[in-house]
């Protein structure tokens, strides 16, 4: 199979029959052999009627439909589970995503070799309250990412070769940084493509709010970490809580030696207790210690892990 085409949905009951129709005919104008993968992430409205509907006039339409909202990133790795096609697209089900765009993607996936084909929406059509932290939020992505050539993560136009998408894990709201998962798991030839997009025709958008960016950046820490540190903790925590405990234990010593100075030299002294750079250094010996033990109970956690020896092969010669 060509293509497989995954299309994560809520509350779309408008738009699903014109995306569809839209999706099958650009299809079968290029030849591809396709399916389309709904994901029903919970709608309360007629969306999950709507699609048996279409399926019943259609042998291409797959879905899946949750028994509450649980998300985009679970939809996604659900119909990334069950996707057959050599190359995976995924779109959003509000039209504002063209399928036209298909074709071309297809392209530079199966010819030009790229792993990860990412869409760039460079002139949209939303509010300056979402326009304006998505340039910061990407700006943010790209310099921790270090995937420097794209400039919107979260499109959610994208195309993927099938190895891709069957060796990264997308959960919570990672859908944000799958460019940044594939790269983490070993694929690294990603590319940018400029697409349309469309103005909202029916509804409002699920997405709206500012605590989505600030969820987002919490997240991108989260995967930062994870990819650096995820598997070896001891070395970020011990080297941290080892260097504050010597820290703190050169200057337990400084101030011990300090009063021992002028003891022996007859000046005015004090306990070292009444310091209060004594307890500065007590309280970083402290944290220097539990912070070991961190990364110490980190390791036997990891070691214990069942995917701690899980990595992605590329190919193998028997």
């Amino acid at each position: 199979m060509d293509i497989s085409v995954v299309i994560p949905l809520y509350n779309e009951e408008e738009s699903l029959p014109e995306l569809y129709a839209w999706i099958d005919r650009v299809m079968k104008a290029n030849g591809f052999s396709f399916e389309v993968i709904f994901i029903d992430d919970g709608s309360t409205d007629r969306s999950w009627e709507v699609i048996q509907q279409l399926k019943e006039t259609s042998a291409h339409i797959k879905a899946i439909k949750f028994r509450r909202n649980y998300g985009k990133s679970p939809a996604l790795h659900c119909g990334f589970a069950k996707a057959a096609g050599d190359v995976v697209i995924t779109m959003d089900a509000d039209l504002q995503d063209s399928p036209d765009e298909i074709p071309e993607l297809y392209r530079m996936v199966k010819q030009d070799g790229y792993d990860l084909v990412s869409g760039w929406k460079k002139k949209r059509y939303d509010p300056l309250s979402k326009t304006i932290p998505t340039k910061l939020f990407n700006a943010t992505v790209r310099k921790v990412s270090g995937i420097k050539n794209l400039h919107d993560f979260n499109c959610g136009l994208k195309a993927y070769r099938n190895v891709v998408v069957k060796n990264i894990e997308v959960y919570n709201d990672m859908h944000r940084y799958i460019p940044y998962l594939a790269k983490n798991a070993g694929f690294k030839k990603i590319a940018e493509k400029e697409v349309a997009h469309q103005s909202r025709k029916y509804g409002e958008s699920k997405f709206m709010g500012i605590s989505r960016f600030f969820n987002g950046y919490l997240d991108l820490l989260n995967l930062w970490f994870l990819a650096k540190f995820g598997r070896k903790p001891m070395h970020f925590f011990g080297v941290l809580g080892s260097l504050m405990f010597f820290i703190g234990l050169i200057a337990v010593i400084l101030v011990g030696g300090m009063k021992l100075y002028a003891m022996n030299s007859g000046h005015d002294y004090r306990l070292v207790t009444d310091s209060p750079y004594f307890y500065i250094a007590l309280t970083m010996m402290l944290l220097g210690t539990q912070l070991f033990l961190a990364g110490f109970l980190g390791e036997l956690i990891s070691r214990n892990a069942p995917e701690r020896n899980n990595y992605t092969i590329e190919q193998e010669l028997e």
